[in-house]
């Protein structure tokens, strides 16, 4: 995505290619995937070698990846899609996906490993030696993907083959905590992990046009199997999608490449001009994106859109304009709030959806010609906001309001989104109130230089926001986090 040099890149990644289960002082971890795509089976079999560093205080005799591929097998404790999306998800029927792991090596060496977790969604490596800190580990992954029929992050539908959070990723350590292991929920976006390096060579019939994550330094083509390598680096996390229906459009914003890919699309032009336009605003709003190229790409989605680094997914559900339009907005607005400043999202979702909310709202704030008033989002959410929790009050009498939740804690998935992107949309608006609007926008761009390409929590952000306006904000937040704001 950045905008590296080829020699820069050989430098980068010299390190990278005479470890084994040597240490060595790096910065960033390193995944090198290689997959191989059987469309007709639907399954992929994968080699995957990660360089593993260790960035914490302790040393460790073992590590921890997700399997998130095993939330969609059959026995999985946690549904994948809420009761309301659960037709859109399906329309088929139910259909089931899973991760096998079939060996884990070190230096040509089989290791032991054990599938763990509350629902086989952990992979836990056992190191040959102990792991120190600031020292690397070069652990090689042998797996097999089945994918499911389902329109979801993983899975193949009637246009599109989404590839999302599909490979072993290496746990969040956090000092003191140890490694983060939540499951998968359906609310909201389960996931937290660190900046990375990536290599990525994918190997699939050429009959599909392919949008990714990274950009492609080489492709070739054998008959009709075509192999493309690609290279992503300081990136969050890895996603790809096929299509045999995929047509593209781009236009440059500064020196980054912005993609639409789309089909059945009756004026595209208009929807690459808003992804621009998105572009431009949250570049000019937050900071540079340092990235050479970003995507947006229509897909069989049952929710909204989902964002991943350099790729924005947008469902194809979506039948009106100015809602396609939004959804293409919030999703580039966390390519800077999820992508480039993380989180865990798992545990304070708004931090990146109540950021990423109010800078929708910013967009159409500086965009007029949308005709959407920043403050007439204010007051619908407000409105909207007040007439839930009247609702669901009468439900619920103890009703839990606050915003400082996992989200496998919310009860449904109203209740996520109103606490967590529309609260959160309208803590960050009573924020630029207080502060006036010069403060609060220049103690924007100062969270983002502080915390680009790491993970934040809420306490850091809290301690950002005050430390840039030099304002006491802890009962501010607080009011509104534990849910005892009183909004009139």
């Amino acid at each position: 995505m950045k905008k590296f040099i080829f020699l820069s890149l050989i430098c980068l990644f010299l390190p990278f290619l005479f470890t084994g289960c040597s240490k060595e002082k790096t910065t960033y971890s390193h995944y090198d995937i290689s997959i191989e795509y059987n469309e007709e089976e639907h399954t992929a079999d994968c080699k995957q070698t990660v360089t593993y560093v260790n960035n914490s205080n302790n040393a460790f005799e073992e590590i921890y990846f997700h399997l998130y591929p095993n939330a969609f097998r059959e026995d999985s404790l946690n549904s994948l899609v809420s009761t309301a999306n659960f037709d859109k998800a399906y329309p088929n029927g139910k259909s089931y996906g899973e991760i096998n792991i079939q060996n884990v090596s070190c230096e040509n060496k089989e290791i032991k490993f054990e599938i763990s977790g509350e629902d086989s969604n952990i992979l836990i490596v056992n190191l040959p030696e102990t792991l120190y800190p600031n020292e690397s580990v070069k652990i090689k992954i042998v797996y097999n993907l089945k994918l499911p029929n389902i329109n979801h992050r993983f899975g193949y539908g009637e246009n599109t083959v989404n590839f999302a959070n599909f490979y072993p990723i290496a746990c969040v350590y956090e000092n003191g905590k140890g490694f983060v292991t939540d499951l998968y929920n359906s609310n909201g976006d389960p996931f937290y992990s660190d900046i990375s390096n990536y290599e990525v060579s994918i190997r699939y019939n050429n009959k599909f046009i392919l949008a990714n994550t990274g950009n492609v330094e080489e492709y070739r083509d054998n008959g009709e199997i075509r192999v493309v390598y690609i290279k992503a680096n300081k990136v969050r996390d890895f996603c790809f999608v096929l299509s045999e229906k995929f047509q593209i459009i781009s236009e440059k914003v500064q020196d980054i490449k912005v993609n639409y890919y789309y089909y059945d699309d009756e004026n595209p032009k208009l929807f690459l001009q808003t992804a621009v336009k998105a572009m431009k605003t949250f570049i000019n709003e937050f900071g540079e994106y340092p990235y050479s190229q970003v995507s947006v790409v229509k897909s069989n989605f049952c929710y909204g859109g989902m964002e991943y680094p350099n790729i924005v997914l947008i469902s194809d559900d979506l039948d009106k304009e100015e809602e396609y339009n939004y959804v293409i907005v919030h999703e580039l607005a966390h390519q800077w709030w999820y992508g480039l400043v993380g989180n865990n999202q798992y545990e304070n979702a708004w931090v990146d959806e109540g950021l990423t909310e109010y800078s929708t709202a910013l967009f159409y704030e500086k965009n007029s010609e949308y005709g959407i008033k920043y403050n007439t989002i204010m007051e619908n959410a407000t409105s909207s906001y007040k007439y839930f929790v009247e609702v669901y009050n009468k439900v619920y009498p103890d009703f839990d309001t606050s915003m400082n939740r996992k989200i496998n804690e919310f009860n449904t998935e109203p209740e996520y989104i109103y606490l967590t992107y529309t609260k959160g949309m309208l803590m960050f608006d009573a924020l630029r109130d207080y502060l006036g609007k010069v403060k609060f926008e220049k103690c924007l761009r100062y969270y983002y230089n502080e915390f680009r390409y790491k993970n934040v929590s809420a306490e850091e952000l809290v301690e950002c926001f005050m430390k840039r306006s030099r304002v006491n904000l802890e009962s501010f937040f607080k009011s509104w986090t534990s849910g005892k704001i009183v909004m009139l």
